[in-house]
């Protein structure tokens, strides 16, 4: 009985580590000061395209507290390198359009660390609607993965 017990510790401290951590880098006041070079969040709705993480409801309710009503979505001319988007003539990348409040947009900007790791641009989707879409920074340091070599030239 002693290790049951144990093992429902162990689960616990487990469970609120992994809570704290999430905390701390999605929610927290630390780790991540909006640059100032960035403009204010316009006070409206906005529309978000995503193709990674934020495609699953549990990381988006954690990150944003609600869903986006997230609608199927394409961004045509583009291919996806890992966390990352390419330039690339008669390609595809599927994800979601999600529809945000200017606050949700804040929390996305914080958990894609806008200005540091990202950039939030707006690009028209296959369907002609317009969305913002974060890509990567050439220069995140550590967090840009290598193109092959018949990209290179495809990159403006």
């Amino acid at each position: 009985m002693a290790w049951v017990k144990r093992l429902l510790l162990l689960c616990t401290i487990l469970l609120l580590g992994l809570a704290g951590w999430l905390w701390l880098t999605m929610l927290s006041p630390w780790f991540y000061d909006r640059p100032d070079h960035l403009a204010d969040i316009e006070q409206r709705s906005h529309h978000v395209f995503v193709y990674g993480t934020l495609r699953y409801a549990p990381v988006r309710w954690i990150v944003m507290g609600g869903s986006g009503n997230p609608q199927a979505a394409t961004l045509e001319g583009y291919q996806r390198n890992g966390l990352d988007l390419s330039p690339l003539p008669d390609s595809q990348v599927d994800g979601l359009r999600l529809r945000v409040t200017a606050d949700q947009l804040a929390r996305l900007d914080r958990y894609e660390r806008l200005g540091i790791r990202y950039e939030r641009v707006e690009k028209q989707l296959a369907d002609g609607t317009r969305a913002w879409v974060y890509q990567r920074l050439p220069n995140a340091q550590g967090m840009r993965l290598a193109l092959p070599a018949a990209h290179i030239a495809l990159v403006p």
